[in-house]
C-alpha cells in the first residue's frame, strides 16, 4: 500500500481533478475509482464523492492499495527491450500490438507480455488493467515506451510527463507536401463531439497541445517528418497533422480515404525517448531504428518520386 499526502493550494477544486493533476501517476478514472472505494480522505475524513470541492489548505490523503492479482494470464510474447534495471524498462513496441487489455483485446497485449517477463515487478498505480504503464502509444504506432517497475518510479516518470520535461520524438510520413520545413502546431485537443472515439482540435472541453515538426525529406505526394511533442494528448500527432491538412499516411481514422499509395496502417514511429532516471537522477535518452514497415514505405515513395 502506498500513501500520498497532498496539500491543496486553491479554492473550489474538484477532488478527482485535484488528485489526477497532483503528479502521483493517477489517471482521472483511477482517481475516481479510489474516491468511490474509500481510498481518499480530506482533513482525515473519508470522502466518496468525486465532485466534492476542496479548498486551499485542505490536506488530502490518497491511499493506493496493493495491486490486485491480474486476472489475465501472463503470455510468453517476445519483447524488444532496449533497456532494463530494477526501476524501469524501455520497450520497443511493434506496430499492431495493443498496450493494455480492453474490450475486444484481452490477450496479446504489451501488458500480457510484461506480466510474463516481470512477474510481480510492475508498478500498481494505474491498477490491474495497466500494471507498469506510465504512458501509451496507439496500437498501430510503433516505437519506444517506458514501463515502471515500482510505484516510486511510476510517480516520478508521470510527474516528468506532466511537467513536459520528458523527451518524445516521433517520425512520420504525412500526406501531401508541407509548405514549411519547420513549424509548430499549438492547438487544443479534446473529444470530437460528433464521435466520442475520435479526438479533434477544439476549444471546448480540451487541453492545450503543442507539436513541433521538421521536414526530413519530401516525396511525390508525401513528406517524411520528425515531430517533437511538448504535450502528450491522445492521438496528438495524428490530430495535429490532419488539422494542418496533412494527415499521417495510412491513418485509418484521420487520414485520406483513398490514398494513391497502398499502405497497411499508419506510418508513425516513436523513435526517441528521454527522461531523468527516478533513482539516479541522471538524464537518459534512447533512440530506435525505423522499423521495416516504415523503411519499406520510404523505399516505395522513393521509387514513385523518381
Amino acid at each position: 500500500m502506498t500513501t500520498h499526502i497532498l496539500l491543496c493550494e486553491q479554492d473550489g477544486v474538484r477532488l478527482d481533478k485535484f488528485i489526477a493533476e497532483a503528479s502521483v501517476g493517477l489517471s482521472r478514472s483511477a482517481a475516481v475509482s479510489l474516491i468511490e472505494n474509500k481510498g481518499v480522505t480530506v482533513n482525515k475524513q473519508t470522502v466518496t464523492e468525486k465532485k466534492q470541492k476542496i479548498k486551499a489548505g485542505d490536506r488530502v490523503e490518497v491511499i493506493i492499495p496493493e495491486p490486485v492479482p491480474y486476472e489475465a494470464k501472463a503470455e510468453n510474447i517476445p519483447l524488444d527491450i532496449i533497456y532494463e534495471d530494477n526501476d524501469l524498462l524501455v520497450v520497443n513496441k511493434p506496430k499492431g500490438m495493443v498496450v493494455h487489455p480492453a474490450a475486444g483485446n484481452h490477450e496479446g497485449t504489451l501488458v500480457n507480455a510484461l506480466l510474463y517477463h516481470c512477474g510481480n515487478s510492475l508498478s500498481g498505480i494505474n491498477g490491474v488493467m495497466r500494471p507498469g504503464i506510465v504512458h501509451r502509444i496507439d496500437k498501430d504506432t510503433s516505437g519506444l515506451l517506458m514501463v515502471a517497475k515500482n510505484d516510486n518510479a511510476h510517480a516520478s516518470l508521470a510527474a516528468q510527463i506532466k511537467e513536459h520535461s520528458f523527451t518524445r520524438e516521433y517520425e512520420a510520413v504525412v500526406f501531401g507536401n508541407l509548405k514549411d520545413d519547420t513549424g509548430t502546431v499549438d492547438a487544443p485537443i479534446g473529444r470530437n463531439p460528433n464521435d466520442r472515439k475520435k479526438m479533434c482540435v477544439t476549444e471546448r472541453n480540451s487541453k492545450n497541445a503543442v507539436t513541433h515538426y521538421r521536414v526530413i525529406s519530401r516525396y511525390k505526394g508525401y513528406t517524411h517528418i520528425r515531430c517533437q511533442l511538448e504535450t502528450g494528448r491522445t492521438h496528438q500527432i495524428r490530430v495535429h497533422m490532419a488539422y494542418l491538412g496533412h494527415p499521417v499516411a495510412g491513418d485509418p481514422v484521420y487520414g485520406v480515404k483513398h490514398e494513391k499509395v497502398d499502405f497497411n496502417g499508419q506510418c508513425l514511429h516513436a523513435k526517441k525517448i528521454g527522461f531523468v532516471h527516478p533513482a539516479t537522477g541522471k538524464y537518459m535518452e534512447f533512440d530506435s531504428d525505423l522499423p521495416m514497415y516504415f523503411k519499406e514505405f520510404l523505399t516505395k515513395l522513393q521509387r514513385i518520386s523518381r
